[in-house]
């Protein structure tokens, strides 16, 4: 796996204040075809509003901030809610918010015997994994849950299997301008899919036209580059899950009575998420900041230290503020 990791002294070096700059390599410009319009993606993941005590609160601060940014389209990259009759009112928050909008499936929204199927139908989407064209890009939504990986060693499934990663090579091919490819779960580093190697590899093949790929589920704020390709992992919009080891409360005893699961956590004060901007006058990508504080004690003030990633670096209560250069040649 060729990854290139940012440093925390790179990270502090370069973000003052919470910032960081890439710009879009030439080769991946080629792809836009002569387009030089701002193009703005809200994104939200990881919402957990089956975990949350104040899920609504969050999803209406995404929907009020979203209103006031107008972006040309918005994006929820899973673990957002049940599937079911009891979570309409967040469901369709977020889908009345905004007329373009994708969902991706996490490994949560189908807990409690929920299905693939419940979700194409709540959310309004054609498929688990789909490709849909929103202002000039396609986006290609995977779905990392799928079974059967010759690697799997218990736990939740994390694999893209053979007729999908055969679909996603298809996309790249035939499709037309360039691509953002969203998944739920990371497609590098700790906590990747099975088979991350062979969709690395999928992907590769394509920089001309892959712009970025952008993942939820760890519950960090990560930039990583897979082979010139930048691998972004966007923070959850309510907590950092630290499991029963560190089963502490952060909130109300009647908080924490009527949601346990919250006792696993370490929460944000705020609902965390963010607006990409892809400028291809300028050739660049930029993350808009978004910042919080922890509810209770931080990870490491528990002594967490587990599943790869770094209190104080990766797992922070926000979102740092990003601008970098696109792989992809943005041609005005």
């Amino acid at each position: 796996m060729h990854t290139r990791h940012i440093s925390r002294k790179q990270f502090l070096r370069q973000a003052a204040p919470l910032g960081l700059t890439l710009l879009i390599p030439d080769l991946v410009k080629a792809s836009f075809g002569g387009s030089s319009s701002i193009f703005r993606l809200g994104l939200l993941t990881d919402l957990h509003h089956d975990i949350m005590h104040d899920g609504p609160a969050r999803i209406q601060a995404f929907v009020s901030a979203m209103d006031k940014r107008k972006p040309d389209a918005i994006a929820q990259l899973g673990d957002f809610c049940y599937p079911n009759e009891k979570n309409l009112p967040v469901i369709q928050a977020f889908n009345e918010s905004h007329g373009q909008r994708l969902h991706v499936i996490g490994n949560h929204d189908t807990d409690s015997g929920h299905t693939n199927e419940q979700c194409t139908r709540f959310w309004g989407i054609p498929a688990p994994y789909y490709s849909q064209v929103t202002g000039g890009y396609q986006f290609i939504v995977l779905n990392g849950n799928e079974k059967g990986s010759p690697a799997h060693k218990g736990g939740y499934p994390s694999y893209i299997g053979p007729e999908q990663a055969a679909w996603l090579k298809t996309q790249l091919t035939e499709g037309k301008g360039p691509a953002i490819i969203l998944c739920h779960q990371p497609l590098e580093g700790p906590a990747a899919v099975d088979n991350a190697q062979e969709v690395q590899d999928i992907i590769s093949g394509f920089k001309s036209r892959v712009v970025l790929v952008i993942n939820g589920h760890t519950h960090v704020d990560r930039l990583q580059q897979v082979n010139g390709i930048p691998y972004l992992t966007i923070n959850s919009a309510s907590y950092y899950w630290v499991g029963g080891k560190y089963k502490h409360e952060s909130y109300s005893p009647e908080v924490h009575a009527s949601h346990p699961w919250i006792a696993y956590t370490c929460p944000y004060r705020d609902a965390v998420f963010t607006t990409l901007t892809i400028d291809p006058g300028k050739g660049t990508i930029s993350i808009e900041g978004c910042k919080s504080e922890w509810v209770g004690p931080a990870p490491e003030r528990i002594a967490y230290n587990e599943k790869g990633f770094a209190s104080g670096e990766d797992i922070v209560p926000y979102i740092r503020e990003r601008k970098f250069k696109s792989p992809v040649k943005l041609k005005k």
